[in-house]
């Protein structure tokens, strides 16, 4: 089938990747312009953008997809399907009739739960020990289309959002490339989510990766997985941001008040709201990443300090 390609992030790569090593023509890569970055603010692609570029494929940058001119040219390819990776845009509903067999997205989550742009963030800081992949029609709302496949697969329980990312990139890649020849052979199908079982996972703010130590270890453990690279887990100590990169969890009681440190004579434990927090690896606001053995020797921190 002729298709065009929406997507912009990372996780988009392997989708792409595979459809170029496939059957099916990509007529078009549509992806988001290139925006300045670094001290110099020059200018950069997106990484579907670079993929694009050195397989030397038509690159479409529109900054508004709500332009007619825009419209009108993506009209003018015939594609029979759009597919639509981590494009990080919203396609109008205008789009949604251009393509003959309908526009497909990849969405990492096993719909309905999940709904929105950081589903894979929130399924490991909500502690799940399953996620997955699923294909869907594009409609109105917002990740509420038909399902077509859905492929699952465990959470580690040490998993980090950077590593479940690249897993479920490969997955929906896969599960991709089976929608698509459902498709074109007519044997796709439609499944209606269940909307009364929907879940949101919302765009995150610098805030959430404050700690908020009433929680218990288990949970701020699964924030601190699931935050990474950003917004990160820190707390305050003496004004300053104090990050979380590495951390355990110890199941034992925690009699002290929740933010307390309990040890620091080599290792860190702080309190929290059930059981106790080990912090193994830190970094000072301005400062370098380090372990906490290391970060202890230039830093006192007695029992009893409270982080906020």
């Amino acid at each position: 089938m002729n298709l065009l390609f929406f997507g912009s992030d990372p996780f988009a790569l392997p989708s792409l990747t595979a459809l170029l090593d496939s059957k099916h023509h990509v007529l078009d890569v549509v992806t988001q312009p290139d925006k300045p970055a670094g001290r110099g603010q020059q200018m950069h692609p997106c990484p579907v953008a670079s993929l694009a570029r050195e397989r030397e494929l038509p690159l479409f940058q529109p900054a508004s997809l709500k332009n007619t001119d825009v419209i009108g040219h993506l009209r003018s390819r015939s594609a029979d399907v759009f597919v639509i990776v981590a494009y990080g845009k919203f396609l109008p509903n205008t789009f949604l009739t251009l393509p003959p067999k309908g526009c497909i997205n990849v969405h990492p989550s096993l719909l309905p739960r999940y709904r929105g742009p950081a589903p894979m963030t929130w399924a490991i800081a909500n502690g799940d020990q399953e996620t997955g992949v699923t294909t869907m029609y594009i409609a109105e709302d917002m990740d509420a289309g038909d399902m077509i496949f859905v492929a699952r697969t465990a959470i580690d329980e040490c998993e980090k959002a950077p590593q479940l990312e690249e897993r479920l990139a490969v997955i929906g890649a896969d599960l991709l490339l089976k929608t698509l020849d459902a498709i074109e052979k007519g044997t796709a199908p439609r499944i209606p989510q269940d909307h009364a079982h929907m879940t949101l996972a919302p765009m995150l703010t610098k805030e959430d990766g404050h700690i908020d130590w009433t929680m218990p270890a288990q949970t701020i453990y699964n924030r601190m997985r699931a935050f990474q690279p950003w917004p990160g887990t820190y707390c305050l100590w003496e004004g300053k941001r104090l990050h979380i990169h590495e951390a355990a969890v110890v199941s034992k009681p925690a009699t002290a008040k929740a933010g307390s440190v309990t040890e620091s004579d080599g290792t860190l434990s702080v309190a929290t709201g059930e059981g106790l927090l080990y912090l193994l690896e830190v970094q000072l606001e301005g400062k370098k990443r380090m372990a906490t053995d290391a970060f202890l020797r230039g830093h006192r921190i007695p029992t009893g300090t409270v982080f906020t």
